[in-house]
Order: C-alpha cells, then sequence, then structure tokens
C-alpha cells in the first residue's frame, strides 16, 4: 500500500495538467530527490538532487517538451566502491501524441488519450538522468579512499597487453569463449607473474 502511495506522489508531483491550456508555450520547473530513485529501486543511483525544466509546446494534437536536467547523483566508485558525487547534465526532447491510436512509448514519443487530463513525466525525467550517467563512474583524481586502493594493484596497459597475450599464446580459444575465460586467463596469467 505504502508503494502504490509513493508513486501517486511521484505521479502528482512529475506531472503537468495540460487540459485547458491555450496552444503556446509554457515553463515548468521540478525538483528530483531521493524519493524517485528509491521509486525505481535503481541500484546505479543511491540518490540525489536534480533540477528539471521542461518547455512544453502546447498544439491541438500534441505537446512538445525540451527538457533540461541539472544536479549531482550518489553512485558508487568504480575504483574504491565508496559513495561518490557524479553531476548530471541533460537536454532532451520528448513528442506527447494525444490520439485515441495508442503506440509503445521508446524515449522519445508518449501516446496519451484526449479524455486525460494531463500527462505524467515521471518516467521520463527517470530514464533521462540514468541515461545520462558517464559510462565510468569514479571520484576525481586523489579523492578514493586510499585503504580500498590499497587492496588493488594497478597494471600498466603494456602490462595487460603482455598478460593477454602470453594468455592468447597458452590456450588461443579460452579468448575467443567469453569475458569470463579472458578474465580468469587475465588472472591466472597475473598470479603467476607475481610468483
Amino acid at each position: 500500500m505504502r508503494a502504490f502511495y509513493c508513486e501517486m506522489e511521484l505521479s502528482k508531483q512529475y506531472s503537468v495538467a495540460y487540459k485547458g491550456l491555450k496552444n503556446s508555450s509554457f515553463d515548468f520547473n521540478f525538483e528530483v530527490d531521493d524519493a524517485l530513485f528509491a521509486a525505481y529501486e535503481c541500484r546505479d543511483i543511491r540518490g540525489g538532487k536534480c533540477s528539471v525544466k521542461a518547455t512544453m509546446l502546447k498544439s491541438d494534437q500534441q505537446l512538445d517538451f525540451d527538457f533540461y536536467i541539472t544536479g549531482n547523483v550518489i553512485c558508487e566508485c568504480d575504483r574504491c566502491l565508496e559513495d561518490c558525487t557524479i553531476p548530471i547534465e541533460y537536454e532532451g526532447h520528448l513528442v506527447v501524441r494525444i490520439s485515441d491510436e495508442q503506440g509503445e512509448y521508446d524515449g522519445e514519443v508518449m501516446w496519451v488519450s484526449p479524455v486525460e487530463n494531463e500527462i505524467d513525466l515521471t518516467q521520463y525525467i527517470y530514464e533521462s538522468i540514468v541515461l545520462s550517467l558517464p559510462y565510468q563512474r569514479v571520484h576525481p583524481e586523489g579523492e578514493c579512499n586510499p585503504d580500498m586502493l590499497a587492496h588493488f594493484t594497478v597494471a600498466e596497459e603494456s602490462e595487460i597487453e603482455a598478460i593477454e597475450a602470453r594468455a592468447q599464446e597458452s590456450d588461443p580459444h579460452s579468448i575467443d569463449e567469453g569475458d569470463f575465460n579472458k578474465l580468469a586467463a587475465l588472472k591466472a596469467q597475473m598470479e603467476q607473474d607475481k610468483e
């Protein structure tokens, strides 16, 4: 029951009531906090605060939204596994078609029935923030937890290439069978090199 209540509250928080508005341009501002990420049970984002500016151009048959999202989210650092702050900046466009015919939402086009009074932008805002995350999420240089980093061995690119080449020579089929085999061969080679 509580989860349903939270979803309803989020839906209200990130909805735009467009019925009765004249065909024109309108600006909307939303504030995103930890509740959005908790509602989607997001594993990549532990929390955060973002500001969303949405400009809507209303016409009879559709709503065109331009989004600009800025802020910060908390993620696990890929290097030291501690929380780190990742800046978010996103610009996107969403078309909302007002039609009795319903299509699939694909991240760029959403469909609503003419009997609807408002459009819920919760999912689009959440997805936009997640998609704007960088591939590698790490602290700025020198800010990682030194105790955690002490447990890792940093290998130079040339060392990795040499180990991969030796692993390929010793068992050429293991590299082609997938990432797990590559990692196992690399680990075995690194352990052998330590001895």
